[in-house]
This record gives structure tokens, sequence and C-alpha cells, in this order.
């Protein structure tokens, strides 16, 4: 407000005391971190009702308001099989070349004890700034189910991005023709490049795709195939090896389990967001993918992905940078008609909002963050699972995630996967107390094995579920969010089996009525009930 003041004073001309007023609206952050914000996102589930409401150009009027319940979990199940074949893979790369990872990391720990992505610069900040995105339900193939709005270029485009925590590059819908030909365009690409690069993509969906235009961006500069860090630091992010010219930009080629691919090149841009006092951020020097070329049925209700994951290059640590280490997010049931958003948040909560947030979540608990040993996922130390307070026999192994088990905290997938030897014991201990409702095992839902009809069911019924971590700290589920809805009078026990060896994942309908904090300075998660709102 008050720099608004200062503005109405001023007696300049009129494009003087508009561009005063903008820049004092506005904070650069490149290095360092802001002091007295939170920045938020809302998190929008693929299924919300929000959709709707922002219009077709968000993929509203898609289709009916109301998608029968069936469908909405055929299509989750849907993702979530091929996004586990992803995680799968990455486990068996790992398990196949542990020992060599296991030496590399003994001999990088000789040389430097802190194994931490985020500079210890960011670390312990009082009153650390924050942002808070709203998070929306999204993606129809794997790679996620929440969309986020973000702004990004100079001026910022807005674009609905998937928020994954499995994906460490941030990468959108491209078109770069690079008109104009001034000093930008002679720098960064030859002319043959200018001629072709012109988004195309697979169009079965009726959807138009939002691009973004980055020849109108004045802050996008892509990376040059003849860099160190495209040779060599970008090797992890499918970067290809061709180059032609020193100036042709950094290509990459992304290929999904589905058949679904990515073309595309490496640049550095500029994305805006909100913070908490109404004021803007801008987060410079990001790295982006220029997705120019998209094929499959991949992403059909987003324009790329925001990379949430662990990595050097991730969204996620770019932001946490900047305010003090940490994200965190909160997920309401995605099923309910109640149209509740969900959020994103970097950064730590303000003073007077951090004290109501401790009266509410005094039963905050706290557990042990296992970053970079499965690709960028976030894994986590479990030791056991009870059923009604009593420990099931699961086999150590099936936890251990420096061997060939581990498990995984997935905004990503939708359902919990468990490795057939806890799958089968959980699963067994959860039917004794359903064994007098009807087992509707002909119920076509695919991988989902225990569904019965749900007339007279109270969640009373089934004991509760609880994951035992190593350092003490236990996470006990709502039941709604392991015995869930399928179709009208009928439910099922929301767990699919998955191959062993191989990683565990708990998905977000598990996670619902919790907030979850990611320290990646600490490398430690934090966890509480929550009504989310």
């Amino acid at each position: 407000m008050n720099n608004m003041m200062k503005c109405r004073r001023g007696r300049s001309s009129i494009s003087l005391i508009i561009l005063l007023c903008l820049v004092n609206d506005f904070i650069n952050v490149s290095e360092g971190g802001d002091q007295s914000h939170i920045m938020r996102f809302e998190l929008i589930h693929r299924h919300s009702t929000r959709l709707e409401e922002m219009g077709k150009p968000f993929g509203g009027g898609r289709r009916p308001k109301t998608t029968p319940l069936l469908e909405r979990i055929r299509e989750l199940l849907h993702s979530d099989i091929l996004r586990q074949q992803t995680i799968s893979h990455e486990q068996h790369l790992r398990s196949s070349t542990a020992k060599a990872i296991r030496r590399k990391a003994l001999e990088a720990t000789s040389n430097n004890s802190s194994t931490n992505l985020i500079p210890s610069s960011s670390r312990n900040k009082n009153g650390i700034a924050s942002i808070e995105m709203p998070m929306s339900s999204g993606a129809d193939y794997g790679t996620g189910q929440y969309l986020v709005v973000l702004n990004v270029g100079t001026p910022p485009q807005k674009l609905m991005l998937i928020a994954d925590t499995g994906s460490d590059l941030t990468w959108m819908n491209c078109d770069y023709r690079c008109r104009g030909g001034g000093p930008k365009c002679m720098s960064s690409l030859t002319s043959h490049h200018r001629k072709r690069r012109v988004f195309h993509a697979d169009h079965s969906h009726h959807r138009k795709r939002r691009v973004f235009h980055a020849d109108h961006s004045a802050s996008f500069r892509t990376v040059p195939c003849s860099s160190t860090m495209c040779k060599i630091e970008f090797m992890n992010l499918f970067s290809l090896a061709r180059c032609p010219s020193s100036l042709t930009p950094c290509a990459y080629d992304y290929r999904y389990s589905d058949g679904s691919a990515a073309l595309g090149f490496f640049a550095k841009e500029t994305v805006t967001v909100s913070l908490s006092d109404i004021k803007k951020m801008r987060l410079q020097d990001l790295l982006i993918g220029c997705s120019e070329s998209l094929r499959g049925q991949s992403f059909r209700e987003a324009d790329g992905v925001m990379g949430l994951g662990y990595s050097n290059y991730s969204f996620a640590l770019k932001a946490a940078d900047k305010f003090g280490g940490k994200f965190s997010y909160c997920l309401v049931d995605h099923l309910s008609p109640k149209n509740v958003s969900n959020y994103l948040t970097f950064g730590a909560y303000e003073e007077a909002e951090a004290e109501a947030e401790a009266a509410r979540l005094k039963s905050m608990q706290y557990t042990k963050l296992v970053l970079g040993v499965i690709s960028a996922f976030y894994a986590v130390n479990v030791k056991g699972v009870s059923i009604g307070g009593i420990m099931l026999k699961i086999p150590s192994e099936v936890w251990d995630v420096n061997g060939v088990g581990g498990t995984i905290l997935d905004s990503g997938s939708s359902l919990t996967f468990l490795t057939l030897p806890a799958y089968r014991p959980i699963m067994a201990a959860l039917e004794v107390s359903l064994v007098k409702f009807e087992n509707l095992r002909l119920l076509d839902v695919g991988p989902l094995e225990y569904c019965f009809n749900s007339s007279g069911f109270y969640e009373s019924l089934v004991p509760r579920l609880a994951f035992h971590f190593a350092d003490g700290a236990r996470f006990r589920p709502h039941v709604k969010s392991y015995v869930i809805d399928a179709a009208e009078g009928v439910k099922c026990l929301g767990f699919v089996s998955t191959i062993w060896p191989g990683a565990s994942v708990i998905g977000n309908i598990l996670q619902q009525n919790h907030l979850w904090e990611f320290d990646l300075i600490r490398n430690k998660l934090g966890f509480a009930s929550s009504t989310c709102t």
C-alpha cells in the first residue's frame, strides 16, 4: 500500500508512474532468498470442477462436469500402471549398478561430507519467505494427477503444468521461431533451425494446446550444444549428442512408457510467482525444456511438467533454495464434491500463520528423507506396517531403500503400489474385516483385486493401517484413503501389487488430508493429519 501511495504522489509523467509502480511490485531473485513472504500455488486435480470454472483454455468444457466415478478410477489406474513401469525401470537400473553407486558415494563423501543440493547459505533462515501455489489434479497418463498454473517468460505467459515429484525437468509445449533475426536469434540458432522450429503435436484430443511462445520472451536464452552443461551435466536429462554447430541449442528426446515422446531443447528462463503480500517475484535462470514436438496420448490436459523431483535442475530445488529449503503440500479428497483448493507452498509460514498452524498440527511427526537414491523421487525408510496395532510379517528387504526395495512418496501416483511380499499380508489382514460384505471380483476396475458391495459399510469396521518408519515416526492414513469409492454402492481396497524386487509407492490418495513438508536442507519429511483448509 505504501508503495502505491508513493506512486500516486509522484508528479512525473503517467508512463513513469506506471513503471515505478510495476517495479515496486516485483522482487527479482537470482541468488539468495527473500525474507518476508511465502509462495503458494493452487494444485488442481484433473477431476476437479476448478478446471470447468477456468474455462476452455484450461481444460474446462472438455467433458461433462460429472464424470462417472468408475470411469475416473479407471483413468487413474491406467495412469498409475504406466507410471509404475517407469519407476520399476529406474529401480532395476539402480539395483544393477548399486555397488558402483555406493563406491562413488563413499569416494564423494570422503572429499565432501555434505551431499545436500541446497546451498548452506540458504539454511536455517529465520522468517524466511515462502511461495504458495494452488495444486489441481491433472495429467492423464502417469506423470502426475495435479496441475499448477505457472507464468513463464518476460512478459509472463500462463501455462498449466503437471506438478510431479518424480520429474527433474520443467518443460512445456513450445514454439521458437526466433522471428526478427536480431542478435538474440543469431546467438542461439542457426538459420536452418530458425526455419523449422514450429511446435507440432498429436491433435487427437479436442482441447487446443497452449504453447509457450519463446521468441516473445525477452528473458529466454538457449543452452548451446557445445557447452559443458549440455555434454556432461544434462546426460541424465536425455540430452542428445548431436551438435551441428556451436550455437545450436542443446536438444533432448524424452521417451515415456506408453510410447509418448517429447522432443525439444534446453533453455534458461524467468518465471513469475505471486507472494503472500500480493507482490510478485521473478525466479531467474530456471532451466526449462522447450518441447517443440509431442507424440502420443500423454499430457493431453496439460501444457507440460513442473519438475518437483530432487535434482539440481528441478523447479523444487530452485524455488526451495530461495525460500529456506522447504516446500509442502496438503491434498484434500479429490473425489469429494466440495470444490476445495489444494496448495503447494514454498517457504516457512509467516509468524501469525505459523502460530495458528502449530496449534492445529501438534501431532506433526518427522522422518528421514532419503534423497538421490531412487532417481529424483523422495524415498523414506519404512520399518514395517501394522494393521489394528499388530505388526505384519513382511521381510525387511522389502523396505531396504539401499538394497533392492524401498518406499517412495509420490504425488504423481494415485493408488498405493506394494511389492508382492508386502501386498499379500496387507490385503489378507484387511480382507478379514470385510468378509460379511458381498465380494465383487468381476467389477471392471483393472488391478484392484478386492471390491465389495458397500451397503451397510462403516469405516469403524476396518482396522487402522499404519506405516512405521525406522526412526519411530508413524503414518496412519484415514480409512477412506485405503478403502476407496469405486462406483455407487461399491468400495475397493486401494492397493495395487507391483513386482518384487522393486520399490513400493505411497500414492496421493493415501496421502490425502495430511500436510507433507519436505525439508531439503535437513533431509527430513514432516507430516500431520490436517483438513487442508
